[in-house]
């Protein structure tokens, strides 16, 4: 009794290693950007992707996008246990210690740095680049409002690279298709800056928000999202697409609406439902509907 009580309480305590680990990275967030990056691959492979490339694709973005949310959580972990929204996240109430934070970092660019070296020799040389991306992203709101561009350089880097794993070059739909995705994920992170603005200028931290206030970062966000809507029109000026991928975009535009109708200057108390919910609908329903035209 007293060898399956450890093997239990080992597996308990192993289990909660491990959500603490998700929950740090906010794992769930994974479908912001992985369809679109699944997207890329499709139309990349003409609608029918090598099984392997696929899952090394897949093996890239999640790895990545884990040791970017990790490199965030790190370099932010003494601002984020001043900030009353934020000092309930595993690093401030001790779920997740630094080393343990630090080697799941490493055990995820080596699960980058893997993928890319199985996809082709391009993917593997400009891999070193991601994470010096991520550290910019990170270090960005202690000196620049353009805070928000840096992430979505980052985000930008899912589709292109996922273009680039199969195809091995660099092509204009590659890049058009990682700009939109990159400008998309830009816009909503100036949203979702709105619920730290008093914080950020005590800290002096730096945002489209703090910087300009309320009113012009949603102005700065639609016009992000508008220029989103632009950019994935213009994939088809590169690449053929069909019916379903510009309803597909339609789609985009009227999911983006709504989640602009839900913020304003006076209320921000839905500010929650715009961010999480309205964007993987957009992300999921986006690669669902458009991709019909890459298979079929």
């Amino acid at each position: 009794m007293t060898g399956d009580g450890g093997v239990t309480g080992w597996l308990r305590k192993a289990g909660g290693k491990l959500a603490a680990l998700l929950e740090l990275i906010r794992f769930e967030h994974t479908v912001f950007a992985l369809p679109f990056a699944y997207l890329a691959t499709f139309m990349a492979s003409g609608g029918r992707p090598d099984p392997a490339t696929l899952g090394w694709i897949t093996l890239a973005m999640v790895a990545g996008r884990s040791a970017a949310m990790a490199i965030n959580r790190l370099v932010d972990r003494e601002i984020d246990r001043r900030n009353p929204r934020t000092a309930g996240r595993p690093l401030q109430r001790g779920a997740v210690r630094v080393p343990e934070a630090v080697f799941f970092t490493a055990l995820s660019l080596a699960g980058l740095f893997y993928a890319a070296w199985r996809l082709n020799p391009l993917a593997f040389k400009l891999a070193p680049l991601v994470p010096v991306a991520f550290v910019i992203y990170a270090t960005s709101k202690r000196w620049t409002w353009l805070a928000h561009a840096f992430l979505g350089l980052a985000q930008a880097l899912g589709p292109l690279g996922a273009w680039i794993g199969v195809t091995g070059r660099f092509e204009w739909c590659g890049v058009l298709l990682g700009a939109a995705t990159g400008l998309w994920v830009a816009g909503f992170d100036v949203l979702y800056a709105l619920q730290d603005v008093e914080f950020d200028r005590r800290e002096g931290l730096h945002s489209v928000p703090a910087r300009f206030g309320v009113r012009p970062a949603l102005a700065a966000a639609r016009l992000g999202h508008g220029l989103t809507l632009l950019l994935f029109l213009a994939v088809s000026a590169v690449h053929p697409v069909g019916s379903f991928y510009l309803a597909a975009v339609a789609l985009m535009g009227l999911l983006l609406a709504y989640e602009h109708s839900l913020v304003s200057p006076d209320d921000l108390s839905r500010l929650d439902v715009a961010f999480f919910n309205v964007n993987g609908v957009i992300s999921v329903g986006f690669f669902l509907v458009s991709v019909i035209d890459a298979v079929r």
